[in-house]
């Protein structure tokens, strides 16, 4: 029997077939704090509760093109902001009891935005489906894993979780952990600046992410010295203390 003869032959009914999904973890500061983009869900299963956007791989689509339709279609993005924003595959989750409606294996793609791009798609996603921003509590310090609270950004006391759909929480917790886990080795910290920044707002940045203060000189001289930072002769605006000094990312040798 050949190739040709086997596959014609073959039966796509033999064996039982999970649904495949992808789900969006986009990810910003908010005041300082991480926040991620929730939606909350109209319908059955779990309706009243907040879920991370989503949706079914359709038949004729990749992976990350069915995750770059959800940037479109549920986050409100350009073409051109889906090209610029930084995506990764998280994790697969397939836990046999992860959603009550079948067996359902999602793929879980981690974004990241810049500041003022992230509030510019709440405020995209707020005006079509309501609020829909969630500031992160992450009680756990350094790379390890743990659980992870959302909270609206109504709610700076944090007083009342939301009550997040399937999996979602343990989603949350991984996007974190590997965040914190790349950002002394990579370069996915610059995904959350704009192009040019000074060095207080990349301090910013690590230190929201990893929930904890650094040492501002041993900081600043490991940054220096990496050799990733170029400067742009230009230095920040609008500041009634002496400006500092603008930096861009530049990719290492």
């Amino acid at each position: 029997m050949t190739e040709d003869d086997f596959l014609r032959a073959y039966d796509p009914a033999a064996f039982a077939r999970p649904a495949l999904t992808v789900d969006l973890v986009l990810m910003g500061l908010r005041a300082g704090r991480p926040a991620v983009l929730l939606v909350q869900r109209t319908q059955h299963p779990h309706a009243g509760r907040w879920a991370l956007p989503g949706s079914f791989v359709r038949l004729d689509e990749t992976l990350d093109g069915a995750a770059e339709r959800v940037l479109r279609d549920k986050a409100g993005f350009a073409p051109a902001e889906v090209a610029e924003t930084h995506r990764e595959q998280l994790y697969t989750f397939g836990a046999l009891d992860r959603d009550p409606r079948m067996r359902i294996v999602t793929v879980a793609y981690l974004a990241l935005m810049p500041e003022a791009a992230f509030a510019a798609a709440l405020a995209r996603a707020a005006a079509a489906a309501g609020p829909s921003a969630a500031l992160l509590d992450v009680p756990w310090s350094g790379e390890a894993g743990g659980p992870v609270a959302a909270f609206a950004p109504g709610d700076p006391d944090r007083r009342t979780p939301l009550r997040l759909a399937f999996d979602h929480a343990a989603i949350l917790a991984l996007a974190v952990q590997r965040l914190r886990g790349k950002l002394d080795y990579s370069d996915v910290a610059f995904a959350l600046l704009p192009e040019a920044f000074t060095l207080r707002q990349l301090q910013d940045v690590h230190e929201a992410i990893l929930g904890t203060s650094l040492n501002k000189p041993a900081f600043r001289r490991r940054m220096l010295d990496r050799g990733w930072l170029a400067p742009t002769g230009a230095r920040e605006a609008g500041t009634s203390f002496r400006p500092a000094e603008l930096y861009r990312f530049q990719k290492p040798l």
